[in-house]
């Protein structure tokens, strides 16, 4: 790829990188829709892996499938932008552990500023979907664009 297209393609993912967090932002904290509000009494908060993957699964016809696909698959395919954006706006290679790394990172914030700010709630099954999204993110970013750096970018 020419040094002008590889400058085009960092500046536009940078661009949709930014309207993503701000996306993601105002989705974990900001929307009332989605139970973002912050919340009297008591809190709730889940610390155990997969308890509220399995609770979903296992009541899903109670809780609703909407509901149950929202919670699940929504929250990896919320992370798909992110492992499919991240290597694409670094000039530096980003492989597929330091993607993972950084999707866990920045799921843990959300995760602890949720708990902290008392908005949404905390969940540790959320960090592993979430990074999940990433991965496949990253993995979408390798099929479109190949497996070696000076091929992508």
């Amino acid at each position: 790829m020419k040094k002008e297209t590889e400058r085009y393609v960092r500046l536009v993912s940078r661009v949709f990188f930014g309207i993503y967090l701000l996306v993601l932002v105002y989705l974990m904290f900001f929307a009332e829709d989605w139970g973002r509000t912050m919340l009297e009494g008591d809190y709730r908060y889940n610390l155990v892996p997969f308890r509220e993957i399995s609770r979903y699964l296992k009541y899903h016809r109670q809780i609703g499938p909407w509901r149950v696909f929202w919670n699940l698959l929504g929250n990896i395919i919320g992370f798909i932008p992110y492992g499919a954006l991240l290597p694409a706006i670094r000039k530096k290679k980003t492989g597929f552990f330091r993607t993972a790394l950084l999707s866990f990172e920045l799921t843990l914030f959300i995760e602890v500023s949720q708990l902290v700010l008392r908005v949404g709630s905390c969940d540790v099954d959320d960090m592993i979907l979430n990074t999940l999204g990433g991965c496949i993110g990253y993995g979408i970013f390798r099929m479109v664009f190949g497996r070696r750096r000076k091929e992508v970018l």
